[in-house]
C-alpha cells in the first residue's frame, strides 16, 4: 500500500509539473512601452509560454487553451531593476540613530535573512523583477535569499548578489584597537594583492554573482592599479566589479580603472564623469539617498545627477539601504527614488531606460530581460498611465509577472 501511494504521489506531481510547465498565457495590453526606443504600441497581445514571451504584437494569435489576462485598460512594460540595494539590511531610526553600522551589530544573520525574504517580496510586488544586492548582508545572508528565490521557496526578483564587500582595512567604519573585529564578516579586508585574490575567490566560492569593493572611506584608498587588478581577477570567474566611491579621489581611481559600475559617485567632477563615460563605466548614483539628506547634500545630489545626464554617462537606477518607515515597504521606498530624477529634470524616457535596459546591460542580461520581445523572459508589469509621459505612474503598479508567473493581479 505504501509503495502504491508513493507511486501515485510522484505521478501526480509529474503531471502537475507538466501542466504548469506547459501553461500558455495571453495578455491583452492596451498599450505596450518599449523603453529602449521610447515608443508605445497600442492594442498588443503578448503570448507567454514556459516563462518566456513567444509572441507579441497587434496580430499575435491566441491559442485556444490560453489563459487570458485582460490589461486592455493598462499600460504594460518590462519589469524594473534596482541595481543598488541591501535587502538584508533595514535601519531602525530610533534604535540605530540612522546609522546602518549599528544595524550590522544588532541584527544576527538569521534575522537579516528573514528581512531579505520580506524585502524581496515587497520589491517584486512593486514592479522590480530584477535587483542587484551589493553587500552589507553579514555572512552571505543575501546568497541564501537568492537561492531560496531560485528554488521557488519564496517570491522575489531575479537576484544578483555580492556577498561580502571587499575593502581596505576598516571598510566603511572607524574601528577601535580593542574591538578590531566588529566590521567582520560584514567586510572582507584586503590590502595586499594576495588578500584581494583570496577575498574575490572566497566570494565566488560562497555564491557571489558580482564583486563589490569599497574604494575609499578611509585616508588610504585603492589605487587605479589595485582596482584594475581586482577587475581582472573577478573577470576570471566571469564576474563584474562594482565600486563604492564616495570621495572625489575614489571615483577618479575607479573611473580610470574602468569598473563595471561606480556606486554613489556623490562628489564626482565633470572630468571624472567624462573619463567614466569613455571607459564604459555605468553610474549607479543611489540618488534615493538625497530624499532624506541635508539641504546642502540634497542640492549636491541633484547637481551631480544633472551633470552626469548632460555629459551622457550611462546611468542605471539604484537606491541603497532604507529606513523602516510606518506604512512603507522596501518596494514603496525603492520607487520613491524617481522623485530626485524628476527634480533634476531628467526626461521620463531616460529614467525608464535607467530602470530597465541600461540596468539589464550592466548585468549582462540584456539578451533576455529589460524589454518585451519574443524570446525574452516574461517579466511584465502594468501601470495606469504611460510612464513616458508621467513617470510617477510607476508608483501605481497594478500587475506583476515574473518569468511567466503572475505575482500581483
Amino acid at each position: 500500500m505504501r509503495r502504491r501511494s508513493t507511486i501515485t504521489f510522484f505521478l501526480s506531481l509529474f503531471i502537475f509539473c507538466l501542466t504548469a510547465h506547459g501553461q500558455i498565457t495571453a495578455i491583452k495590453a492596451g498599450k505596450v512601452v518599449d523603453p529602449e526606443s521610447g515608443t508605445v504600441a497600442s492594442n498588443q497581445t503578448i503570448i507567454v509560454e514556459n516563462g518566456k514571451i513567444t509572441s507579441i504584437g497587434a496580430n499575435a494569435s491566441i491559442p485556444a487553451n490560453a489563459t487570458i489576462i485582460d490589461l486592455s485598460n493598462s499600460v504594460v512594460l518590462p519589469g524594473l531593476f534596482d541595481m543598488h540595494t541591501h535587502l538584508c539590511l533595514d535601519v531602525q531610526a530610533v534604535r540605530d540613530g540612522g546609522r546602518y553600522y549599528y544595524t550590522t551589530l544588532n541584527d544576527p544573520d538569521s534575522f537579516r535573512s528573514i528581512q531579505g525574504v520580506v524585502n524581496a517580496r515587497s520589491l517584486l510586488e512593486s514592479g522590480f523583477t530584477s535587483a542587484r544586492d551589493v553587500g552589507n548582508e553579514g555572512n552571505y545572508a543575501c546568497v541564501s535569499v537568492r537561492r531560496s528565490i531560485q528554488r521557488g521557496m519564496v517570491p522575489g526578483p531575479t537576484f544578483f548578489t555580492a556577498g561580502r564587500i571587499i575593502a581596505p582595512y576598516g571598510g566603511q567604519f572607524h574601528l577601535q584597537q580593542d574591538k578590531q573585529n566588529l566590521a567582520e564578516p560584514e567586510y572582507f579586508f584586503a590590502d595586499t594583492r594576495d588578500e584581494m585574490v583570496k577575498a574575490i575567490r572566497q566570494n565566488v566560492h560562497y555564491g557571489a554573482t558580482v564583486i563589490k569593493i569599497v574604494v575609499d572611506d578611509q585616508r588610504y584608498i585603492y589605487s587605479a592599479d589595485d582596482i584594475k587588478f581586482m577587475i581582472d581577477e573577478a573577470a576570471r570567474a566571469g564576474l563584474k566589479l562594482a565600486a563604492h566611491c564616495w570621495t572625489r579621489a575614489g571615483a577618479h581611481n575607479a573611473a580610470l580603472a574602468g569598473v563595471a559600475s561606480i556606486e554613489h559617485g556623490f562628489d564626482m567632477t565633470d572630468e571624472d564623469l567624462a573619463i567614466a563615460k569613455k571607459n564604459g563605466v555605468v553610474l549607479v548614483g543611489t540618488d534615493y539617498l538625497a530624499l532624506g539628506d541635508s539641504p546642502k547634500n540634497h542640492l549636491q545630489w541633484v547637481d551631480r545627477l544633472k551633470r552626469a545626464h548632460k555629459i551622457g554617462i550611462t546611468m542605471a537606477y539604484g537606491t541603497d539601504a532604507t529606513d523602516e518607515r510606518p506604512g512603507e515597504t522596501r518596494g514603496t521606498e525603492t520607487i520613491r527614488g524617481i522623485d530626485l530624477w524628476v527634480e533634476a529634470g531628467i526626461a521620463p524616457k531616460d529614467i525608464l531606460q535607467a530602470m530597465t535596459i541600461n540596468a539589464a546591460r550592466l548585468m549582462g542580461v540584456d539578451k533576455e530581460r529589460g524589454v518585451l520581445r519574443q524570446g525574452f523572459a516574461a517579466d511584465i508589469i502594468a501601470v495606469p498611465e504611460n510612464p513616458l509621459e508621467n513617470i510617477s505612474t510607476l508608483k501605481k503598479v497594478s500587475f506583476v509577472m515574473k518569468n511567466g508567473a503572475v505575482i500581483k493581479k
